[in-house]
């Protein structure tokens, strides 16, 4: 089955999803050993947001805008209540990554940078 593309408009939002239908299977990690799947595209114009909804019920927000994105919800405030602590990182090449992890699997977290070479700059969400 070919790419599918959903188009919704609906109280003058006009929000474009396309479904990668069979998912795109790319390697990263500094083994290449963890296999991601791209499985959608979402087109936002400004002042438009998506909330990704996980297992847990936690929330995660993005928002556009007309300079750019709200890449996170608040670090300070609905992060923190939903026991996500916020981290930025740097990986053994030197790119920057913010991260976003959750308190009961600081353990995991932490397995998983000692196995990437990520090394936690700055954990964001203790500075405020």
């Amino acid at each position: 089955m070919a790419n599918q593309e959903l188009h919704y408009q609906r109280l003058d939002l006009d929000m474009n999803i396309k479904e990668n239908v069979p998912h795109r299977k790319f390697c990263v990690g500094k083994d290449k050993n963890i296999v991601l799947h791209h499985c959608a595209d979402i087109k936002l114009k400004s002042n438009e947001q998506v909330t990704f909804i996980g297992d847990n019920k936690h929330e995660y927000d993005v928002v556009k805008t007309e300079w750019g994105y709200y890449a996170t919800p608040s670090v300070n405030n609905r992060l923190l209540k939903f026991k996500i602590k916020t981290a930025l990182t740097q990986n053994s090449t030197g790119q920057i990554y913010v991260m976003l992890v959750h308190e009961d699997k600081m353990s995991n977290f932490q397995e998983y940078c000692i196995a990437e070479k990520i090394t936690v700059l700055e954990w964001i969400s203790e500075r405020l």
